[in-house]
C-alpha cells in the first residue's frame, strides 16, 4: 500500500501530460519530486480568459464610476439595444446592473488569480530531443504551450477556476433568463438582426465558453477524485 501511494500507476486527466512530465526532467514546481498530481491548463480557457477579462474589467470599472449612456460610443449603442443600459433601467435606478458588476469583480479576481498561477508555477511538458530544452515564457507560452501545474498549487488553481467558471455561467443564465421571464422587457423592440449580432452573440459567448470550462475542468476533478479513491481502496479482508 505504501509503495502504491507514492509511485501511483496512474494520474489524471490529461494521462500524457502527466506520463511527459514523469519521464522529463523535474519541473519548477515539483520541489524536485517527478512523481505528483498535475493540472493541465486549457488552450481554449486560458485564451478566452486573456481576451474577455479586460472587456469584463473595462464594464466593472465603468459600472462602478457610475456610467450613463452617454458614457461612451459602446454604452451609448448597447444601451439602446439593452435597456438594462440604457436610461430606463439607469432613471429607475434598477440595481441589476450594480450587482452583476460586483460578481464580474469576484470572477475576475479568481480567474486572475488562475492565469497568475499557471504563469508563475506551470511547467512546459516536452518529450523527445526538447525534454530538456528551457521555454521561455510570455504570452504565447501562456496562450498556447503545453504545460502543467503540479501538486497543490495546480489543485487549488484548479478548484479556483471551476467555482469562477460556474459563477460565470449562473450569471450569465440569469441574465438570459430575466428577459425570457420578464417577457423581454428589456430587448423586445429590436429587429432580428439587431438582437442577433448585438446581443445574441456576444452574451453567447459568455455561455459557450463558461460551459466548456465547467465540463473540462469538472471532468478533470471528478477524475482525480476517482483515481484517488481506486488508489486508496483497502484490500479485501482475509476470512479467518
Amino acid at each position: 500500500m505504501v509503495s502504491t501511494r507514492h509511485h501511483p500507476r496512474e494520474f489524471p486527466s490529461p494521462e500524457k501530460a502527466a506520463k511527459e512530465l514523469v519521464k522529463s526532467s523535474p519541473a519548477p514546481t515539483t520541489n524536485g519530486t517527478s512523481r505528483k498530481w498535475v493540472h493541465t491548463p486549457s488552450a481554449a480557457l486560458t485564451i478566452w480568459l486573456v481576451v474577455s477579462l479586460p472587456l469584463v474589467a473595462w464594464d466593472a470599472a465603468c459600472q462602478e464610476a457610475d456610467c450613463t449612456p452617454q458614457s461612451g460610443p459602446p454604452y451609448a449603442l448597447y444601451g439602446t439595444v439593452d435597456y438594462i443600459y440604457g436610461w430606463p433601467a439607469y432613471n429607475a435606478r434598477n440595481g441589476f446592473t450594480a450587482a452583476q458588476t460586483v460578481m464580474n469583480i469576484v470572477e475576475t479576481l479568481g480567474y486572475l488569480y488562475y492565469l497568475y498561477i499557471v504563469y508563475a508555477h506551470g511547467a512546459t511538458i516536452t518529450s523527445g530531443r526538447g525534454a530538456q530544452k528551457q521555454r521561455t515564457k510570455g504570452l504565447l507560452w501562456l496562450l498556447a504551450g503545453e504545460k502543467v501545474v503540479a501538486g497543490k498549487t495546480g489543485a487549488t488553481a484548479l478548484l479556483v477556476a471551476y467555482t469562477a467558471s460556474v459563477m460565470t455561467l449562473s450569471k450569465t443564465l440569469l441574465y438570459w433568463f430575466n428577459e425570457f421571464f420578464s417577457g423581454f422587457d428589456n430587448i423586445g423592440h429590436n429587429d432580428a438582426a439587431t438582437l442577433i449580432f448585438l446581443w445574441i452573440i456576444p452574451n453567447g459567448l459568455w455561455i459557450v465558453f463558461p460551459t466548456y470550462s465547467v465540463y473540462t475542468l469538472g471532468a478533470e476533478i471528478l477524475n482525480s477524485l476517482e483515481q484517488a479513491t481506486s488508489r486508496g481502496k483497502p484490500g479485501r479482508p482475509k476470512a479467518i
